[in-house]
């Protein structure tokens, strides 16, 4: 499937309506992140692909994840299917990159051909832990969306989905969230199917942050976030006002 490039809006309220007919992709679909993106937009209807280094892993991790969508989808078709990395880049039509940080470089690395000419949406977090709490990884690109730019030049890299609880998106006793999806890039088209896959998360919107160079600040701020959830035993997100 070929991804039709809409007009870009400002209107956050005027989104790509086909993006619910696109098939989307997530490497690292087995980890907490990405299988609760999964489960999520599964249950919203959304074509989904896992993909992991273990395709036999990743297989049952999206019979796993269908079935749990479908107790949330109200008869909404449900469609998840597991592979491999790679051959799930290659049938996707969207790919979101969930995996850990140590192996965001290598994992794209090997991927740069299927992902030529697709949106590939980053929500990774160059994070560590310390005796003081967490802390924000030194990027040499700047920014771990950067990273994935300069290694899928052909690709349209988009960074979004940092913010939101692994827990909350797995939770489907929780029917609707509470939060907004900061989204950054240069590719204002990608941006807006981004925007609007967000909006597809029950409460959900997406919010244009600016330009691929600011993904370093909100990637840094899920760390902030992560020492209030530990600090309240929470699992708090961000709503941004006046929008």
């Amino acid at each position: 499937m070929t991804i039709a490039r809409p007009t870009p809006t400002r209107d956050t309220t005027v989104l790509p309506e086909h993006v619910a007919r696109l098939t989307v992709g997530v490497l690292g679909g087995t980890g907490p992140q990405g299988r609760g993106l999964a489960v999520r937009l599964a249950a919203a209807g959304q074509r989904m692909l896992l993909g992991s280094r273990d395709a036999d892993r990743a297989s049952e991790v999206a019979a796993e994840v269908a079935e749990r969508a479908a107790t949330a989808a109200s008869g909404i078709e449900v469609s998840v299917r597991g592979g491999s990395n790679i051959d799930v880049a290659g049938a996707s039509d969207l790919v979101i990159v969930a995996v850990p940080y140590a192996g965001h470089a290598a994992t794209l690395a090997e991927l740069a051909t299927p992902l030529a000419g697709k949106i590939v949406v980053d929500c990774v977090v160059p994070m560590g832990f310390d005796e003081l709490g967490a802390y924000v990884l030194d990027v040499e690109e700047g920014s771990v969306a950067q990273q994935a730019a300069a290694l899928l030049p052909d690709s349209h890299v988009v960074g979004a989905f940092h913010h939101l609880s692994a827990v909350l998106l797995e939770d489907l006793s929780r029917h609707t969230l509470d939060g907004d999806v900061m989204v950054v890039g240069d590719d204002r088209a990608s941006m807006d199917v981004v925007q609007a896959l967000a909006g597809r998360l029950p409460g959900m919107r997406g919010i244009y942050a600016g330009r691929l160079r600011n993904a370093r600040q909100v990637e840094a701020l899920t760390i902030n976030l992560v020492s209030v959830n530990r600090r309240y035993k929470a699992h708090a997100g961000l709503r941004i006002t006046d929008v």
